[in-house]
């Protein structure tokens, strides 16, 4: 386990992929140090920093501050906030304002925000001028856990949740802790859910170590870093062994498979944020699990007393509005990236900490569980 961080103590993760390896800087007011590390690795580059409105409003100005400090001249372009900000349109907006800055192969993207802008900018990236290098800046709990590290950028279709991208590798993450303290609650429940994911796919002792600290790691102390320092360690090691996921990386999609339906059948909006549907695609997975005689009724008892006890949903009524037929939560998950050859692959668990990936599981079992689920 991590070892518990002074405040200005940044913790540095490395991200082993031979040449393309990378730093994510973890600490409080590590974003000052942005321009620093930018110019270390880009020398004479500029930049253009791809954010959205909330983000903007509130941090954008001290990323422009830590380049100019570094003699880096930067461009921004604004996108509208939330995951509709995911699209064609969006993209392709993207994309020519970059090339209309002149942002050059020897030049540098910085996505500031969250996921929705991580994704965004990171996929432009990959395809404007057949790909440009990125710095990630994520200024989500969900997205320094999670989405700004291994280099899976993708826009969303309106049959599914991230079916067009690529993978890019950044060539930095700089996580600023201090940024999630302008979160708001939901917000920072929301990217929690990915927290509790690590512990409960490969680390029982630190999902016993989360229990005890949570209520520390959304009040802003030490444990904070420690948690996102745990998080990005454990994805760090699977991305180096299976950067392409075709086979461990995959157990980072635990709970993906039937959260990404959820939010589909929202369509992406508010009324349920991307960790709100992980949670409820955990319980489930931790249930049907149980149901299939995998994993033990205690384990999945304390997982979801751990997701209610923090404020997240932990069953499929939780979602505000017109909850989907089984039918149609089934024809979605049709569309998740892990299907083969038209079979569903879930992530499915032997207990807290012990995930595993399972093959060609029977539509017609799943159907059932999640009928009986909405029932």
């Amino acid at each position: 386990m991590t070892a518990p961080l002074r405040p200005l103590d940044p913790t540095i993760v490395k991200v082993a992929l031979g040449e393309r390896a990378y730093d994510i800087v973890i600490g409080r007011g590590v974003l000052a140090s942005l321009g620093a590390r930018a110019s270390a690795l880009k020398p004479g580059a500029k930049a253009a920093i791809v954010s959205d409105e909330a983000v903007a409003r509130l941090h954008l100005a001290a990323a422009e501050s830590a380049l100019a400090r570094a003699g880096i001249s930067s461009a921004t372009i604004v996108v509208r906030q939330g995951e509709a900000s995911k699209g064609f349109v969006t993209l392709e907006r993207v994309c020519e304002e970059l090339i209309i800055a002149k942002v050059e192969r020897g030049d540098l993207v910085i996505a500031l925000g969250g996921g929705v802008v991580g994704d965004l900018a990171g996929f432009a990236s990959a395809v404007v001028r057949r790909g440009l290098d990125y710095i990630q800046v994520p200024t989500t709990l969900l997205a320094q856990v999670d989405s700004s590290v291994g280099g899976k950028t993708a826009i969303n279709s309106s049959r599914g949740k991230n079916l067009v991208g690529a993978f890019h590798q950044p060539v930095l993450v700089v996580a600023d802790t201090a940024v999630l303290d302008t979160l708001p609650a939901r917000q920072f429940r929301a990217g929690y859910a990915e927290v509790v994911k690590y512990g409960l796919l490969g680390d029982a002792t630190f999902f016993s170590w989360l229990e005890v600290n949570a209520k520390d790691i959304f009040t802003g102390t030490a444990a904070r870093e420690r948690a996102i320092a745990t998080c990005c360690r454990m994805k760090a090691d699977i991305v180096a062994r299976d950067e392409r996921e075709t086979g461990e990386r995959a157990l980072l999609n635990l709970g993906h498979t039937f959260g990404h339906a959820f939010e589909a059948a929202a369509g992406f909006s508010d009324r349920l944020l991307h960790g709100e549907a992980i949670a409820l695609g955990m319980t489930l997975a931790f249930q049907f699990s149980t149901k299939l005689g995998l994993s033990p009724p205690a384990d999945t008892e304390r997982m979801l007393r751990h997701l209610a006890a923090v404020g997240l949903p932990t069953h499929v009524l939780d979602i505000p509005g017109d909850v989907p037929g089984a039918d149609q939560l089934m024809d979605l998950m049709a569309q998740d990236k892990k299907v083969k050859r038209g079979k569903l692959t879930f992530i499915l668990t032997h207990g807290i900490g012990a995930a595993f990936v399972a093959p060609d599981i029977d539509p017609v079992e799943v159907r059932a569980f999640i009928a009986e689920k909405l029932a």
